[in-house]
């Protein structure tokens, strides 16, 4: 099969892990240390939806969005959700997604891209970005298929 066809589906997020240069994790305050996630592809087109576990202690307004960090959406209220569409180059295993529209307007026309792999029962995705401090981070996202 191809890269193309082994990521069409609906997939759940299993876990959501930041670690720095030295190996040391970073949780993201906005989504916490073990988020909600679903991500949907159809042929070029993808929707995303994650959540802090327990919002009950989020603090912020409805209008008081997380900012957006180097190649990375932001969160509101943690809680984050974008659409779009995206393109794949399979031989490097790069997914560009461009949002179509976002929970926090900032993401709107943004594209990013990270580094895909799948295969029948799980998909992972890595990007590049930095924690809330700045510090440079890779984000790593592992999914389950849900059949």
């Amino acid at each position: 099969m191809s890269l193309a066809s082994d990521i069409v589906g609906f997939w759940s997020l299993v876990s959501r892990i930041d670690v720095d240069a030295a190996g040391r994790r970073h949780i993201d305050p906005a989504l916490g240390a073990d988020p909600l996630g679903v991500l949907c592809f159809a042929p070029g087109r993808f929707a995303a939806q994650f959540s802090r576990r327990d919002r009950s202690d989020v603090v912020g307004t409805p209008s008081s969005a997380t900012v957006a960090r180097a190649n990375n959406s932001a969160a509101l209220n943690g809680y984050d959700a974008y659409f779009g569409t995206y393109t794949l180059n399979e031989s490097e295993g790069l997914l560009t997604v461009t949002l179509d529209a976002a929970l926090s307007a900032a993401g709107v026309g943004q594209s990013y891209t990270r580094r895909v792999r799948a295969d029948l029962d799980s998909l992972v995705i890595q990007l590049e970005t930095a924690a809330v401090d700045r510090t440079p981070i890779t984000r790593t996202l592992t999914f389950e298929r849900v059949r």
